[in-house]
């Protein structure tokens, strides 16, 4: 069970922000979420920079998320876990579960397997994926509405796109950092 309402504005960590992840965390709304991905880290150095966001997330009230397996995100102390649906096996009582989702299937195995709420990307280009296709706006929303949980747009977004985009709820990488 779910103790704060999922936030609309989520920050998603990684190599190209990381510098400027303290001063982002600060400027978000109170109560947004944090997803800690960080995987070009060795994992004694994943763990202390989490431990550090961690702290400066809590201080101004983010949900934190961790890219990593249900137990790890225990033994962290992290509201949750994202990845693929597939990641939400087994399922951990009180851990939130944000999943992944590109497809049609992607979203039906992750409504098949309860996610709290799914990230559907990438909604526009992207630098993670250069050259990489997009859903647009159209396609996106057609998806979106196929998830029986709250759905995170991804992919390319910044203030501006998720006004255009008119979605309640947005991640970003370089688009928040």
């Amino acid at each position: 069970m779910r103790k704060k309402p999922l936030p609309r504005l989520w920050l998603i960590t990684d190599a190209r922000n990381d510098r400027g992840l303290r001063r982002a965390l600060a400027a978000l709304p109170r109560g947004s979420g944090l997803i800690y991905r960080h995987y070009h880290l060795t994992d004694s150095e994943r763990l202390a920079r989490f431990r550090g966001l961690r702290r400066a997330a809590r201080a101004r009230g983010h949900l934190v998320i961790l890219a990593d397996s249900a137990l790890t995100a225990r033994e962290w102390g992290a509201d949750g876990i994202y990845g693929s649906p597939r990641a939400l096996v087994p399922r951990r009582a009180a851990l939130l579960h944000l999943a992944t989702v590109h497809n049609p299937r992607e979203i039906a195995l992750a409504n098949r397997l309860g996610a709290d709420a799914m990230l559907l990307s990438p909604v526009f280009a992207t630098r993670s994926h250069p050259g990489g296709q997009w859903l647009g706006q159209v396609r996106f929303r057609l998806l979106a509405h196929l998830a029986r949980a709250p759905v995170i747009a991804l992919g390319g977004m910044t203030r501006q796109r998720a006004r255009t985009l008119g979605w309640p709820r947005w991640a970003a990488i370089d688009g928040l950092s």
